[in-house]
C-alpha cells in the first residue's frame, strides 16, 4: 500500500489526492484510483496501521467520518415492504439478533453470539443472492445446514423472497432493473442460455436495485452536504468517499456543528420506510475517526 501511495504524494504539500471515477462500476458506485483509497482494510492490524497514516493537514483540523448503518438491508426492507424488518428498523432493534431469533427458533434474549454471527451472514448474503454452498463456505458449515438457514429466513420474511423473485422476473421480461431513483442497469446475462451466465444475471437483478440505490443515496448526500457547507459559510470540506462512508476535514471550531450537519444531510438524503441512520465519529487520523 505504502509503495503504491508514494508516487501520488504531492511533493509540495505532502497530500495524497485520489481520482474518483464516475462511470466505471455497473452498480453506479464511485471507484477510486491513483491511489485506490476505497480498498484499505479495516479488520486487520496492517489496515488499521495504514489508516493511521491519513491525518488532518494541520493540528487545528480534525477528520469527521460518518457511514450509513446497514443501508442495503434498510433498502431491502423498504423495497420489499417487509413489515417485520421495517418495524425492527423503526424501533432501532438489532436486526441480526432478530433474524437469529426467527431462524433458530429461540427467544431474542437467548440468541448466542454464534447464532447472531450466522444470522448476520444470512442477512447480508441474501442481498447478493447467496447460494447454499456460498453461505456454507462463509460459515464453515455443511451445505445442507446453510440451505436450511436460507429456507427458514425466507419463511420468516416471505416479502423479501417475493421481492427478490419479482426482480428476477422483471429483469427477464424487460432486460433491466432500476434503482430507487430510477437509474437503470441493463442485464443481458439474464437471458443467456448458459446456466452460469444466467445465474450471474439473476444475482445481479436481485442485488443491483439495493447496491445501486445505495450508490445513488450517498451521491445525493454528498451534493446536499456540499450545498449546506457552502450555504452556511463553513470552511469544512468533503475529502473522501468510501462507498457508504463520507470523510470531511474540519477546523476544530467547526467540529460540533459539522458533525451534526453531516449526520442530518446523510440521514435526510432520501425518505424510506426503514429510516436511514448515519453514525459519525471524529479524530485527527482516519483510523480514530472511523470509530
Amino acid at each position: 500500500y505504502i509503495d503504491g501511495f508514494r508516487p501520488h504524494v504531492d511533493p509540495k504539500t505532502g497530500i495524497v489526492h485520489t481520482r474518483y471515477n464516475q462511470v466505471q462500476t455497473t452498480t453506479g458506485r464511485l471507484s477510486s484510483s491513483n491511489p485506490n483509497l476505497q480498498n484499505i482494510p479495516i479488520r486487520n492490524e496492517d489496515g488499521r496501521e495504514i489508516r493511521k497514516l491519513f491525518v488532518a493537514r494541520a493540528e487545528d483540523r480534525i477528520l469527521i467520518d460518518a457511514d450509513y448503518s446497514q443501508i442495503e438491508l434498510r433498502l431491502l426492507a423498504h423495497f420489499s415492504g417487509c413489515k417485520e424488518l421495517i418495524d425492527a428498523y423503526k424501533e432501532g432493534r438489532d436486526i441480526h439478533a432478530l433474524t437469529a431469533s426467527q431462524v433458530f427458533g429461540v427467544p431474542l434474549s437467548a440468541v448466542t453470539p454464534e447464532q447472531r454471527r450466522a444470522a448476520k451472514a444470512v442477512n447480508f448474503g441474501i442481498i447478493y443472492g447467496i447460494s447454499d454452498f456460498g453461505l456454507a463456505s462463509n460459515l464453515n458449515i455443511p451445505t445442507k445446514q446453510a440451505g436450511e438457514y436460507i429456507r427458514r429466513y425466507f419463511e420468516t420474511y416471505s416479502d423479501v423472497k417475493n421481492y427478490m423473485e419479482s426482480n428476477v422476473a422483471f429483469a427477464r421480461a424487460n432486460g433491466y432493473v432500476c434503482t430507487l431513483s430510477g437509474r437503470k442497469r441493463v442485464i443481458n446475462e439474464i437471458r443467456s442460455s448458459n446456466f452460469n451466465i444466467r445465474s450471474f444475471g439473476e444475482r445481479a437483478a436481485m442485488n443491483m436495485p439495493l447496491q445501486g440505490s445505495s450508490a445513488d443515496i450517498i451521491k445525493i448526500a454528498m451534493i446536499r452536504l456540499f450545498d449546506r457547507l457552502r450555504r452556511e459559510g463553513l470552511r469544512s470540506k468533503l475529502i473522501l468517499q468510501v462507498h457508504d462512508e463520507l470523510i470531511l476535514e474540519a477546523p476544530l471550531e467547526e467540529q460540533e456543528v459539522v458533525t451534526k450537519l453531516l449526520t442530518e444531510e446523510m440521514e435526510g438524503a432520501i425518505k424510506m420506510d426503514a429510516p436511514l441512520i448515519a453514525e459519525a465519529h471524529t479524530g485527527h487520523d482516519w483510523y480514530t475517526a472511523k470509530g
